[in-house]
């Protein structure tokens, strides 16, 4: 079974980005609340519907559930535009978008602290979810909103959205 890689290394930075040390993913997934750089990308089609993937149940966080089209950590040593790029071509197969910068902030769950960068971008093509996710689907804003604390989406999925698109 897959399973996430809890010996990769990423930066830690503090609330404005500047890198001030390594920690590995299971330190910073474990409680520690190291801030580590994430990219989500919000992928929209021509007709304003947004893409969620459903996450693998082999996940080490929030197995199961629907969330960001595209979202991944910043890598040690990586950018936060090069990151985007590279999540957004390993996890839909996207090559050929603009992003569009929303808004960055730091969420916070029990476990961990993350920077997130967030981004969106329209796309014609329906996207092509690798073997890293458990498929996707693109979704009407009602049909978000009705979702929205009933478990089906992630907290972080279901803040982010309510703040950057009401």
């Amino acid at each position: 079974m897959k399973s996430d890689n809890s010996e990769e290394l990423l930066p830690i930075v503090e609330e404005d980005g500047h890198i001030i040390g390594a920690a590995t993913r299971g330190e910073c997934h474990g409680g520690s609340k190291l801030l580590h750089p994430v990219v989500h990308l919000h992928v929209f089609d021509r007709e304003g519907r947004l893409y969620l993937q459903r996450r693998p149940l082999w996940k080490d966080m929030q197995p199961g559930k629907w969330d960001t089209a595209v979202g991944g950590h910043v890598d040690l040593g990586e950018d936060v535009e090069t990151a985007l790029k590279r999540e957004a071509r390993e996890e839909l197969g996207l090559t050929d978008f603009v992003p569009v910068y929303l808004r960055s902030y730091v969420f916070e769950s029990d476990r961990e602290r993350e920077l997130v960068n967030a981004y969106k971008t329209s796309v014609d093509a329906v996207p092509q979810p690798s073997d890293e996710l458990d498929g996707g689907r693109f979704w009407t804003s009602a049909e978000i909103r009705d979702a929205i604390g009933k478990g089906i989406l992630t907290p972080n999925f279901e803040k982010e959205f309510t703040a950057i698109f009401g």
